[in-house]
């Protein structure tokens, strides 16, 4: 059976050295302090104040399914650029419907440094996105031209959320914070047709730090429902790896983490034909996912590139929490994502 040691999370990342706090909290981290971290180059110079600046990255996403959509909405900000997309996914038909931002330098899009508090926001003629968090209670407001939406993302009472830091490269960090598993409240209209959501569940992701210029990872991730209630799951290879990592399940929103976990699929493969295994190698995590569709973009810009491919499909198989209770999965509506990025 794993341990994993947990700390109460601190106010600030940064602590008064200018360093990093590593590790997984029990808690949000209020602030990140980027002002107070100490950035050096790999030759331990100081590093300029436009390298602090732009080797900063950051985004936010949220999922939602239910009854008969899934909702995928994300704002990224690489310091030079501020990208966003939203989509919607219908599940009986099959049918990707998306709309894109692409901003630069600042120019109408803003991020919230605090994963507590804070707003980020995207687009306003045409469309916008709208990220507010309040105490750690998230809230998603969109408006275009086939979405509108005003819904708050609510955990099961005293459940936690993954929130934790690793070293990245020589001498950066990566604060990821997600919760799975949760459910919504308010309105979304779809094609003006309201969406019930007392059966929806979603889970969101703020993830920042100073990651590698060339970044890659897999990822899984799962909002639903189960023989033994509802399931969130959080799974990654790639990135948040050193020392600590981000996967990580719920079940009504009690928390387990997990161990790392390996990710065997064909890159190349058509969507309705894509079968991914993931899987642990102490035999907690045992899953196919079947790829049904797939949302997809490249990119290959002066200086910044991103060959993005996110799945939606069903998985199969199980996992089990340290206890040795096994949880089955039969055709649990989820998502996986390919992403590499020159940042």
């Amino acid at each position: 059976m794993s341990t994993f040691i947990t700390q109460v999370a601190p106010d600030s990342l940064i602590n008064s050295k200018g360093y990093p706090h590593f590790g997984h909290f029990d808690g949000i981290v209020s602030t990140l302090g980027l002002s107070e971290f100490a950035y050096f180059d790999t030759m331990d110079r100081p590093a300029s104040t436009w390298a602090k600046h732009f080797d900063y990255k950051q985004f936010q996403f949220v999922s939602i399914v239910t009854g008969r959509y899934v909702v995928g909405v994300a704002l990224a900000d690489i310091a030079y650029l501020g990208s966003a997309f939203c989509y919607t996914y219908e599940i009986k038909t099959n049918r990707l419907i998306e709309q894109t931002w692409l901003k630069p330098l600042k120019f109408g899009y803003s991020m919230t440094p605090s994963p507590c508090n804070g707003l980020a926001v995207i687009g306003r003629e045409g469309g916008s996105i709208r990220f507010e968090i309040v105490d750690g209670l998230w809230r998603l407001i969109l408006d275009t031209k086939r979405l509108k939406a005003d819904v708050t993302l609510h955990p099961a009472a005293l459940s936690l959320p993954l929130a934790m830091c690793s070293p990245t490269g020589y001498n950066g960090w990566t604060y990821t914070q997600k919760h799975n598993g949760l459910t919504v409240k308010g309105q979304l209209t779809i094609d003006h047709e309201p969406q019930p959501l007392n059966q929806a569940f979603a889970g969101y992701d703020f993830s920042a730090g100073y990651m590698r210029r060339d970044t890659s990872w897999r990822w899984a991730s799962i909002n639903g429902q189960i023989d033994e209630g509802v399931i969130g799951l959080n799974l990654a290879a790639g990135v948040n790896e050193t020392g600590v990592t981000e996967n990580v399940f719920w079940i009504n929103g009690e928390r387990y983490l997990l161990g790392p976990v390996q990710f065997d699929f064909d890159r190349y493969g058509l969507p309705g034909n894509v079968i991914w295994r993931i899987y642990s190698h102490d035999g907690r995590i045992d899953l196919e996912f079947s790829a049904r569709n797939c949302r997809s973009e490249k990119r290959n810009l002066l200086f910044f590139k991103s060959n993005f491919r996110q799945y939606l499909g069903y998985f199969n198989g199980s996992v089990s929490d340290p206890q040795g209770r096994r949880y089955q999965l039969n055709n649990v509506l989820g998502l996986t994502e390919d992403h590499y990025a020159r940042w």
